[in-house]
């Protein structure tokens, strides 16, 4: 056995009998030997906390973390040091000992509770910090300013988290990432909301009659690699009457919804042959989750006009929960990840369809139309 180790030994076998200062001796002659070994700084550190020591205590284990600094281990110790000296770093130190947490099957039953105990003072310390930044905001800021300070306060105090737009094949460069869009900027969606019953007559008649074309939502061959759809491909339980699908009529469909088609007709929805123009109900089935996902181009944007809502059914686009209200359109941007569940007994039916993002002028429209029209349109079946 060589020397150090021989040390090491001893102070293993120092610190399990309680005799601390021993353990600190061997440890400190240890770490001249060995400064650059992060596990020996981080036994200095614990047997000097345990003599009460905890300046040094501190110092040994900035010492370790130099070394390592995503160690947990050394990281946890380090929150709960500062800690016992009261220090005002503390809190903010169990959120770094968070973030590098382990699966917790893979820690002891001590280490789990020091964990939970770390994630209730993260909590507090965050949620403390969330009130005293909104206490600063102006006083006078409009709805949308409000929403988005609100917003930069969420992400700061990990509440909630920042989502970007990831399109699966279609990436416009430079427009905005928004979660749901201003209402404001659309023309016609008062006029869709106003024939909302007229919108739900043609469903109920679309849905009797016996030439309706009611096809599963997601239909995709075995072989494409999109894991995330498994549960639901080809499986009725999310369904759809299509109205408009990659640019094409569905006649069967359409020619039952006459309204439905003529309010359709005056949106500015996109025109890229073989993608677009897309419209549809889309029903989703009692106890029916749809996954997080993200949708196929940047350049356009998805509207929902919900007709039958039972309780319990909702919707998530990025940090924005929305509740869908039957007569109440909402836009969002459907390359931001989102999902969507029914956990009622009944089923749920929404009008779906896309529209141009208004940012785009008509050149970026027509780049957009010439490239998913170059590529093939591929992945826009999956509106």
């Amino acid at each position: 056995m060589q020397a150090s180790e021989s040390v090491e030994v001893l102070a293993d076998r120092a610190a399990a009998e309680g005799r601390f200062p021993e353990a600190v001796a061997q440890l400190e002659r240890l770490s001249a030997e060995r400064p650059d070994d992060q596990g020996v700084w981080l036994k200095l550190s614990a047997m000097l906390r345990a003599t009460g020591q905890l300046e040094a205590a501190l110092s040994a284990i900035d010492r370790s973390l130099a070394l390592s600094p995503l160690d947990f281990s050394a990281l946890l110790a380090r929150a709960f040091l500062l800690e016992k000296m009261g220090q005002v770093g503390a809190d903010q130190a169990f959120t770094f000992a968070i973030a590098q947490a382990p699966d917790e099957e893979q820690l002891s039953p001590a280490i789990r509770k020091a964990l939970a105990h770390a994630r209730s003072r993260a909590s507090t310390y965050w949620l403390e910090m969330q009130q005293k930044l909104c206490r600063l905001l102006p006083p006078d800021l409009d709805g949308a300013g409000a929403r988005r300070a609100e917003r930069l306060i969420g992400n700061v105090t990990r509440q909630t988290k920042p989502f970007v737009q990831q399109p699966t094949h279609f990436s416009y460069p430079e427009l905005p990432t928004i979660e749901v869009h201003d209402r404001e900027r659309f023309h016609g969606l008062e006029a869709i909301e106003a024939a909302t019953a007229d919108i739900q007559r043609e469903f109920d008649a679309l849905v009797a009659s016996r030439g309706a074309e009611l096809v599963p939502y997601i239909q995709y061959p075995d072989q494409v690699p999109l894991r995330q759809w498994e549960a639901l491909n080809r499986n009725k339980a999310w369904s759809a009457l299509h109205l408009l699908k990659n640019g094409e009529r569905v006649g069967a469909n359409a020619d039952l919804c006459p309204r439905t088609m003529e309010l359709l007709a005056s949106l500015d929805q996109p025109d890229v042959p073989g993608a677009s123009p897309n419209a549809l109900f889309s029903l989703l089935a009692p106890r029916t989750r749809i996954p997080p996902h993200t949708g196929v181009a940047n350049t356009r944007l998805v509207c929902h006009l919900p007709l039958i809502v039972p309780p319990r059914c909702g919707f998530r686009v990025g940090a924005t929960e929305l509740e869908w209200e039957v007569g109440r359109c909402f836009v969002f941007d459907d390359t931001i990840e989102h999902e969507a569940w029914n956990d009622s007994d009944a089923l749920r039916v929404v009008l779906i369809f896309d529209l141009w993002v208004p940012d785009l002028t008509s050149a970026d429209r027509a780049v957009a139309r010439a490239v998913i029209v170059g590529s093939g349109g591929m992945g826009t079946e999956a509106l």
